[in-house]
């Protein structure tokens, strides 16, 4: 579950102990090219303001019309949208795309508290970082919770709808340098549960990045104590090969979808030739993103943040791999994670 949709849920168990009536919508199924994923959520308030997004446009028009007023429904239903070349036309849903969508009303909780006391709590545990599968009893109404798993998804079979909620992906970021408070803050607001690990005392010396799990251990010892998976993502931030190296030989030989290295091309290839008297492939030293982020121009911290994450986000979507040699459509100019090899922005160099 990303953030946006952690802020429905807070709008919903809101809106519910405020007395109004609330009804919740979750994207089930997607056909075609379809505006939002599987798991995404909207809120709808029986006055009809909302939050989050399921469509946009006509669909959202659509069901705020059959969810306010006397129309709320009293059980969990499924609507469909786009199904005929009609109803696409109507919704506009781009290129034939459809959308199932469930709707599930939050009760009043004077008449059953365990409604909002679920969703209260699914928010709890999202705030501690846990993970968290609820299910929906279709017939029922009634919504369980249990503790989740990083290999669960989205799952609707008809009967019971299965959400996953909580930080699905993890990112651990080597180096508590400036960049990294930056990077740190963004990837929060992605949905990832952020780890930072810098054994240097005068690097983690007022560390106080809120939700941000800080640790003193070194950099080898911290990747594999992580045992990372497909849903992590490394990035080497301090220049300094006695750190970044330790953490890049573990993490390209695990899992993890992304491993990235911050530095000059020039850089990044001298890693590359010390990697190899480490026990790696040539197909594992080929998975790092080296200079790390998107070739955007951006020279500033807060600049670098985004061109890494947005990097990372294409890879998650399967729009670039690690060895291609661009990353995007044009040629990659001397910028994004180089900018930090310049004086005064950065303590040190490769």
């Amino acid at each position: 579950m990303d953030s946006v949709d952690l802020e429905v849920l807070r709008s919903a168990a809101a809106w519910r102990r405020e007395g109004h009536q609330v009804t919740l919508a979750t994207v089930v199924e997607t056909w075609g090219s379809a505006p939002r994923p599987v798991g995404a959520m909207l809120a709808i308030r029986g006055d009809g303001k909302v939050s989050g997004s399921v469509s946009g446009g006509c669909v959202e028009d659509d069901m705020i019309e059959k969810m306010t007023g006397a129309a709320v429904p009293t059980a969990p239903q499924l609507l469909t949208y786009g199904v005929t070349r009609e109803q696409a036309e109507r919704f506009g849903l781009p290129c034939g795309g459809r959308l199932a969508i469930v709707v599930e009303p939050v009760a009043d909780p004077a008449l059953d508290p365990a409604s909002l006391e679920g969703i209260e709590q699914l928010i709890a545990a999202s705030d501690r970082r846990e993970l968290t599968l609820r299910t929906l009893d279709m017939h029922s109404g009634r919504a369980t919770l249990a503790p989740g798993s990083r290999d669960a998804v989205v799952r609707f079979d008809g009967k019971t709808l299965q959400t996953v909620h909580g930080p699905l992906w993890r990112l651990l970021l080597i180096g508590a340098g400036q960049l990294s408070r930056y990077l740190a803050e963004m990837a929060r607001t992605l949905d990832y549960r952020v780890t930072v690990c810098d054994p240097r005392e005068e690097y983690v010396f007022g560390w106080d990045v809120p939700g941000v799990d800080l640790v003193r251990t070194m950099p080898d010892d911290t990747v594999v104590a992580m045992e990372l998976d497909s849903r992590c993502a490394v990035v080497a931030l301090t220049h300094d090969p006695k750190l970044d190296d330790l953490a890049l030989m573990e993490a390209l030989k695990s899992p993890a979808f992304y491993v990235g290295a911050l530095g000059s091309r020039a850089n990044n290839e001298r890693r590359r030739e010390r990697l190899t008297g480490f026990d790696l492939s040539e197909a594992e030293i080929a998975r790092l993103f080296g200079p790390v982020g998107l070739p955007i121009g951006s020279k500033t911290p807060p600049e670098i943040a985004v061109s890494i994450l947005a990097e990372m986000t294409a890879v998650r979507r399967g729009l670039i791999h690690a060895g291609q040699a661009e990353r995007t459509l044009g040629a990659r100019p001397a910028a994004t994670s180089e900018a930090l090899s310049a004086p005064g922005l950065a303590r040190g160099t490769v």
